[in-house]
């Protein structure tokens, strides 16, 4: 279950990202508490997000002074977010889970208009990046230490509003920036003994399998609808969530 789980995640992050909405609830079957599922699911997406920034190494070595800018915050912000998780109780972890699911679906289904928005702005050569972009990728980083689900599409959304740039240049600098605060986040984990390993080390090979067979069937599978596919798993899973712990 875990390994198909991994592989579907690495998919559905290659193709339409969300990937952790298949992942995360798949952990929390093995009968695993919620807070150490949330932690070794991080470290179980970490290898996709890692690969991604990978093939997307030239896009962000044109972007590089901005992406070490933006750096700062999503280090900050992925420790603080990852602090915050292992210092909430279990009981108030499980009662925030399905809100946290379903506005990860609500930005999943908002990607497409994140998306369009970021065709439409013009490349700039700028390299200044604005104040307030600083302050909201700190944010997003201790939302995706803390969950991590939907950070990507976040990320994309701040940077279409205040950066100029071309979509592949975003997805770029998106996809280094979450390896970075997932990776802080995951040694925070392990350091703290909270990731299970034999079930973080069997999804992490599943999902860079995933991610591959992601990539290379991209193009023959519109993303919209697997993106529909998964926002309809993840309020199932949450509304089966709240119904449990009611």
């Amino acid at each position: 279950m875990l390994a198909g789980a991994g592989f579907s995640a690495g998919v559905v992050n290659a193709m339409a990202g969300g990937g952790s909405l298949l992942s995360f609830p798949a952990l929390l079957l093995t009968g695993m508490p919620s807070v150490e599922a949330n932690a070794t699911n991080t470290l179980a997406n970490l290898p996709g997000t890692l690969s991604a920034a990978w093939a997307y190494r030239r896009f962000i070595a044109e972007e590089r002074r901005r992406t070490a800018i933006l750096a700062i915050p999503s280090a900050l912000g992925g420790l603080a977010g990852s602090i915050l998780l292992l210092h909430t109780s279990e009981k108030a972890f499980d009662a925030v889970v399905p809100w946290l699911i379903l506005f990860a679906c609500a930005l999943l289904a908002l990607q497409g208009r994140v998306a369009r928005l970021l065709v439409r702005a013009a490349p700039a050569s700028d390299v200044h990046v604005p104040w307030p972009l600083l302050v909201i990728q700190f944010l997003v980083a201790v939302y995706g230490g803390y969950f991590g689900a939907g950070i990507g599409i976040l990320m994309l959304a701040s940077m279409a509003i205040f950066l100029p740039d071309t979509l592949q240049h975003a997805n770029g600098i998106k996809v280094l920036l979450a390896s970075l605060l997932n990776g802080i986040a995951a040694v925070y984990f392990l350091h703290a003994g909270a990731v299970h390993l034999p079930e973080a080390a069997l999804m992490a090979v599943a999902s860079t399998l995933g991610g591959y067979a992601g990539a290379r069937v991209a193009q023959r599978l519109k993303p919209t609808i697997l993106r529909s596919l998964v926002v309809v798993y993840g309020v199932t899973v949450a509304l089966v969530l709240m119904l449990r712990h009611r």
